[in-house]
């Protein structure tokens, strides 16, 4: 597996210095917010030489654009808020080609009008769902046109909160460019860690072949976790690493949910788990 982190691990004043840090704590992937190459993250128009010189300072380390971060609340109650995010995700997907991926992360949401990562309770409301789907066809109109690969993640505080949810919506939508995000620590709801190694089989059960790449970080809790950086809570990283390598020993794994300072710590425990898993 490939072992990457959010690009917004390393807070520094330049892009280039985003990457040197990537690539001196062992590490050849990210998951790439423009923020951390000085741009708003998800701008309304994203300068063609910026995007040739993200490529570029990249491909000199090394380093590969496992995906783009595009989430945007896909069930906001203001309807116009939606519109918005499906129009900033057009500039992103026509930007994928010229920085070298094909990949943009999704948020399915929330109804919390602040917080796209705070459950509300009219997530499980049927109006919700239907929000979700005519925006997830809005977003998937853009990705046919541009060919890139849309992959949202089941979290417990979004609409989609379960593997169930999450492949309903991929069959509803029914299209080759969306996929998944998984992260191991996000699925379990209040109530059911002591069923960890069931509900993990049945998320890969479920989604494993939908998968684009995965998360590593860890909980302290089911439920809305607290969490952890990967290695420090309660995910069974046996489990969840072993079910990943059965779909694609290559997949892309990027850290996040930790410090700067963590980072070695946490490259290392993956690198470990990751060689027991291969011998």
């Amino acid at each position: 597996m490939q072992i990457g982190t959010m690009s917004g691990t390393f807070a520094r004043d330049t892009l280039e210095e985003v990457l040197d840090a990537v690539a001196n704590h062992g590490m050849n992937c990210v998951q790439f917010n423009l923020s951390s190459a000085g741009v708003t993250k998800i701008p309304t128009h994203i300068d063609e030489d910026l995007c040739d010189k993200i490529r570029e300072e990249m491909g000199v380390r090394n380093i590969t654009m496992t995906a783009l971060g595009g989430t945007y609340n896909m069930i906001h109650p203001d309807a116009q808020r939606r519109a918005d995010g499906v129009c900033n995700l057009r500039v992103l997907a026509a930007a994928c080609e010229r920085l070298g991926t094909s990949v943009i992360t999704l948020c399915t949401g929330s109804r919390d009008p602040d917080n796209m990562w705070r459950r509300h309770p009219d997530n499980d409301t049927p109006e919700a769902w239907d929000d979700l789907v005519v925006s997830m066809r809005q977003a998937i109109e853009v990705a046919e046109e541009y060919q890139v690969t849309l992959a949202f993640e089941p979290e417990v505080a979004n609409v989609v909160d379960s593997a169930i949810k999450a492949r309903r919506i991929i069959d509803q939508i029914g299209s080759p460019y969306l996929k998944i995000v998984m992260d191991g620590a996000n699925i379990f709801h209040t109530g059911e860690l002591p069923r960890m190694r069931e509900i993990l089989d049945e998320a890969f059960a479920l989604l494993g072949e939908h998968i684009a790449f995965a998360h590593a970080k860890d909980l302290d809790r089911d439920g809305e976790a607290g969490h952890l950086a990967a290695g420090k809570g309660l995910l069974d990283y046996d489990q969840y690493l072993s079910l990943l390598n059965n779909v694609d020993p290559d997949v892309p794994i990027i850290l996040h949910g930790l410090s700067e300072a963590e980072v070695d710590g946490c490259v290392s425990f993956l690198r470990e788990k990751i060689e027991a898993i291969n011998t």
